[in-house]
């Protein structure tokens, strides 16, 4: 995998790697003070899904998946994240009180809706309906954007996909000799670790906070990070890991606006189906293997 992670990249693709990573650092920082760096920073999370295109073929293994592979990886994936964000989340509220209290009063904030209220009426007066249609409207675009930045939140696994190629491509060249020698999975782990920890980090660039909330921060999202990075080598599918990413996001969103338990829901939904998959893929593998036995046979 390191070889092909770390074959020559052209200037062009080069230049799309920084921006995607240096370049996105920079915009983050700068998106607490100015409109504009934030949506630059939307642009070039969008730009980043054709990067993606060009970087998927050096992660991808070669191996064709039938369907059920495919779809009972993912789920698979996204079950192992839940798990894995739910030992999380019980760890930081324990470890980091200050960080789990700011930030359910931030989403508290966040997702406060005011409730529409009908104003009383004279006698023969009618509600407007025009005044009530876009009340509905304001709630819709509040809650649109969130899922909309939801989506672009699971193109992060460009960047960090990104990031692990430019750190490998270093680690080839300052440490040549252990290179050419193998064990390159401490390099990798290495790449990991550094981009969980940037994704860490990134989370806190464009907030003002006390010290306990940012370490608080850094530490839970930097393990959030090294999870998506675990499912990005496992998988070693970066589009299945954006959708695990995204999904994630999206369903933790209608959490907060509509169902409180829906993460929950859905792991229940989907643990069955995944376990029937399982099974359904592993007796296709049996009678394949039968099959071939049959067909050694009788060719002896």
């Amino acid at each position: 995998m390191t070889n092909n992670l770390t074959k020559p990249v052209s200037k062009r693709l080069l230049f799309a790697l920084l921006t995607i990573t240096i370049g996105v650092e920079i915009v983050l920082y700068l998106s607490g003070f100015s409109l504009l760096a934030g949506t630059i920073y939307d642009a070039i999370m969008v730009s980043s899904f054709f990067i993606g295109l060009k970087l998927q073929p050096r992660l991808s293994n070669g191996i064709q998946k039938t369907k059920i592979q495919v779809i009972s990886q993912f789920i698979g994936a996204f079950l192992l994240f839940i798990l894995g964000s739910t030992m999380i989340n019980i760890y930081s509220s324990y470890a980091f009180q200050d960080f789990n209290e700011d930030y359910e009063q931030y989403v508290d904030a966040y997702t406060e809706v005011v409730p529409y209220e009908e104003p009383k009426l004279e006698p023969g007066q009618h509600i407007d309906p025009v005044d009530h249609m876009w009340e509905v409207v304001g709630e819709i675009d509040s809650i649109g954007y969130d899922i909309f930045t939801d989506i672009l939140a699971g193109l992060e696994e460009v960047w960090r996909l990104a990031y692990i190629i430019l750190i490998l491509l270093v680690f080839k060249r300052v440490f040549p000799r252990r290179w050419e020698k193998g064990g390159r999975d401490i390099f990798v782990m290495l790449a990991l670790f550094i981009t969980s920890v940037l994704f860490g980090i990134d989370h806190t660039l464009n907030s003002v906070q006390s010290w306990k909330y940012e370490v608080g921060a850094i530490v839970t999202f930097a393990n959030m990070g090294l999870l998506f990075g675990f499912i990005l080598l496992w998988t070693r599918n970066l589009w299945m890991t954006v959708l695990v990413h995204s999904v994630y996001d999206i369903l933790a969103t209608l959490s907060w606006y509509y169902f409180e338990f829906i993460v929950e829901m859905a792991t229940m939904v989907l643990l069955p189906i995944y376990l029937v998959l399982m099974a359904v893929e592993k007796n296709q593998q049996l009678k394949k293997s039968i099959e071939t036995v049959d067909s050694e046979e009788i060719a002896n």
